[in-house]
């Protein structure tokens, strides 16, 4: 038996993907005050309301934009290395507390990327699980030149 008999399925679908397949690939840029820069694609192409996954050298990075301010997180869960970003749509999240006398709540709508595989929840915005508070997705610098995406590592 080879050891390919004992991957699950999915295990071709994590960051260790060797071809971009479908994805966006990113045109690297000259280096700025000693970081790497990467044209991402045009503004255009990152329309309120749309996310897609880039391929950044190495790097699988999930491009959000949401209510016209723009995100970038890696395509890779920390629960089990899923493909986060590559989640179909954006939602939301209840939430019931001491604050709402607790009564249900829907929180942070259209800012939720929920991993395809496991089905952790984690805020765009600050790369925050919703459900463990000691798990962080890491955030990258994403920013407009002109017409441009760009995105700083």
């Amino acid at each position: 038996m080879t050891d390919t008999a004992h991957k699950p399925a999915h295990a071709e679908n994590t960051l260790v993907r060797k071809s971009s397949g479908s994805f966006r690939v990113a045109t690297e840029l000259e280096p700025e005050n000693g970081r790497k820069r990467y044209r991402l694609g045009k503004v255009a192409d990152f329309p309120e309301g749309h996310h897609e996954v880039v391929v950044v050298g190495t790097r699988q990075i999930g491009v959000f934009n949401i209510k016209g301010r723009l995100y970038a997180l890696p395509n890779i869960c920390p629960h089990q290395t899923g493909p986060v970003c590559e989640a179909k749509l954006l939602t939301g999240s209840l939430t019931a507390d001491e604050r709402s006398d607790f009564k249900p709540q829907w929180i942070y709508d259209k800012e939720v990327v929920v991993c395809p595989w496991h089905g952790l929840e984690y805020h765009v915005p600050t790369g925050q699980c919703l459900a463990y508070e000691h798990i962080k997705i890491r955030r990258y610098r994403v920013e407009t030149a002109g017409d441009d995406i760009v995105l700083r590592l």
